[in-house]
């Protein structure tokens, strides 16, 4: 654990950034006395769940039949 003042960490703002995302934790203080932590955010877990909507998602038997005429007309279809 690293600790930082105001204002060497609004000078050295990257730096410390890097570190923390490299795992190190800093303590930013103010007149000697800490006031927040900088430490890197967790990652999300990207877990596939496959089925996850199975019962969820209904399509009609027709959803791929042809559009009606009059629908077709309207997309300068005819």
């Amino acid at each position: 654990m690293k600790t930082v003042n105001i204002h060497a960490a609004k000078t050295h703002l990257s730096s410390l950034v890097e570190e923390a995302a490299a795992g190190e934790e800093i303590i930013l203080a103010k007149a000697g006395k800490p006031v927040a932590r900088l430490v890197a955010l967790e990652k999300p877990d990207f877990r596939k769940s496959f089925g996850i909507l199975k019962g969820r998602i209904h399509a009609s038997d027709d959803f791929d039949a042809p559009l009606p005429p009059e629908i077709l007309k309207d997309f300068g279809i005819e």
